[in-house]
């Protein structure tokens, strides 16, 4: 793995917006800035729900993260970004636990949400 097959730039997002096999999902520490403005055709995951187990202090397994992810409209074959605030300390822990349970098609926006806001042409309110 190296950076550059890590990492993605805004504006190879904003190339891949309508890319049938481009899954963008947010994953922030403030887990109410999505519904205040997200990249288009980006999906939501809330860490404190979707991914920490409700009984141990842990990961949740592996079976019902493919079914998060199945629910959300994710498919094996999809290539997934992940980004969010702070810097993507959350959409990081996001990205390796997936790489974790062995999912290869994994990148962060690089400089995450505060890169999208700056260069972009906005934040979509809709939720796809």
């Amino acid at each position: 793995m190296s950076r550059d097959t890590a990492l993605v730039t805004a504006d190879w997002v904003e190339e891949h917006l309508n890319d049938e096999n481009i899954v963008l999902i947010e994953v922030d520490e403030d887990t109410e800035a999505y519904d205040k403005g997200h990249i288009p055709t980006a999906i939501k995951i809330d860490w404190t729900k979707d991914l920490k187990d409700g009984v141990r202090h842990d990961f949740i397994s592996k079976e019902r993260l493919e079914q998060l992810l199945s629910e959300r409209g994710v498919g094996n074959d999809d290539t997934i970004v992940f980004y969010g605030g702070n810097n993507n300390w959350f959409a990081a822990y996001a990205y390796w636990f997936l790489k974790y349970y062995g999912h290869e098609n994994v990148r962060l926006l690089g400089r995450g949400r505060k890169k999208w806001e700056r260069v972009s042409p906005g934040l979509a309110h809709e939720v796809p």
